[in-house]
């Protein structure tokens, strides 16, 4: 499949990087990727994700825009407030791509329908504040064998993951958090949502494309007051419930 002219002056920037090219360009738009939560971490990486010419965006978010969103989450403006996030979603990403095919999905995902959410998809980005949520997503991927983009924030930090069967992101994170750890609770200065989701958003088109090398199995943690940051290995939990007999 060849790309149009103004495909190519789209993507012009991505074609004469020799990581990504034709190839790369066309792996992109022939991927699907799931975003789980169109929030501060999802919003910008399907910003990005959308920009760059991927194939196909799968937004999953069961909840409306909310004014408290708004100091983060660039998808909305004001006049969203009360409408689903993921037909707010659908229309901007749509309006920045019209190349890029949209499945909303408003509802919320569980144990019990992540595989469903998820099938046919070929990374899954996790951009949500709920740990349940996260576990869910975790163990449908390593079932599937698809690689999982995790990108988490609150205060002044953040981080970024790549898992791709183990060790998985329950290694790391092996019990539920108490709900007083999330965003609402502890707060979240805004504009490191966009550090956050673009971070996310590289590492899911370095996997799509095979551009150098993702954070697989390393945890890139990103402090904003000092503006530093470190990248960790994250180790195999031998009694995973989840990755050890995967």
């Amino acid at each position: 499949m060849g790309f149009s002219p103004e495909e190519v002056e789209r993507y012009a920037r991505h074609l004469v990087l020799s990581e990504i090219g034709g190839p790369g360009q066309q792996r992109l738009s022939r991927a699907t990727v799931a975003v789980i939560g169109a929030g501060g971490v999802g919003g910008p990486a399907a910003l990005y994700l959308a920009a760059a010419g991927v194939g196909t965006l799968r937004i999953v978010d069961p909840d409306t825009v909310s004014l408290s969103n708004l100091q983060r989450q660039i998808l909305f403006d004001t006049t969203d407030v009360g409408r689903p996030k993921v037909e707010v979603a659908g229309a901007r990403l749509t309006a920045l791509n019209p190349h890029v095919v949209i499945e909303a999905v408003a509802e919320p995902l569980t144990a019990a329908n992540a595989a469903a959410l998820l099938a046919g998809a070929d990374v899954a980005l996790d951009g949500t504040d709920d740990f349940a949520v996260r576990h869910a997503v975790n163990a449908a991927c390593v079932v599937a064998g698809m690689p999982l983009v995790s990108g988490a924030l609150g205060r002044w930090t953040g981080q970024v993951g790549v898992f791709t069967g183990r060790p998985c992101y329950r290694c790391l994170v092996p019990d539920l958090p108490p709900d007083t750890e999330t965003c609402a609770r502890v707060g979240v200065v805004g504009a490191l949502a966009g550090v956050i989701g673009s971070m996310a958003a590289l590492e899911t088109i370095k996997l799509i494309t095979g551009a150098g090398e993702p954070l697989i199995g390393r945890l890139l943690l990103y402090d904003g007051l000092s503006a530093t940051s470190r990248t960790v290995q994250v180790t195999p939990d031998p009694g995973c419930p989840v990755c050890r007999t995967a």
